[in-house]
């Protein structure tokens, strides 16, 4: 069996931590279009500190699944169990106040692959699709924060 691999990655955002914290735990079915992917979700419970949700993938050897489990731990920590067809992850997120009104969002993250998954990708391509992804997350937060504003004043 393949072995396990940590990986990490850092961003910021501009908008303040509350909101930061509120948009990146919403998990809905709309995120595979704010992700800027190809799958679908499915959230199957929600409560006001869990939630339980799947993602489907169609790939060209067939189907990917993965059940997350996460845990919410405001106002700046959430943690998430993964288990799948092809991958198991154990991740952690916080969250840090930068002075000037922006949020550095630290991931830390185990992946252990299934046998169906094969070895893990490298630290430096694993680290690289994340940052991708959360640049393409980071980008939707962001004009929601801008838009919440408008909408106050």
């Amino acid at each position: 069996m393949a072995r396990s691999r940590a990986y990490s990655m850092r961003t910021t955002f501009r908008a303040p931590l509350s909101f930061a914290f509120r948009w990146c735990t919403d998990y809905s079915e709309d995120d595979p279009r704010l992700e800027k992917e190809r799958f679908q979700r499915r959230v199957l419970s929600r409560t006001g500190r869990h939630v339980v949700f799947e993602d489907l993938y169609d790939t060209p050897d067939g189907w990917s699944w993965t059940r997350y489990t996460v845990t919410r731990h405001p106002p700046n920590r959430w943690h998430a169990d993964a288990v799948g067809s092809h991958r198991a992850w154990s991740l952690n997120y916080t969250l840090r106040e930068l002075k000037d009104g922006r949020t550095e969002l630290t991931l830390r993250g185990v992946r252990t692959p299934t046998p169906l998954g094969g070895e893990n990708p490298s630290k430096a391509a694993m680290e690289g699709e994340l940052r991708s992804l959360w640049r393409n997350l980071g980008a939707a937060l962001e004009i929601d924060y801008r838009f919440s504003q408008r909408s106050t004043d």
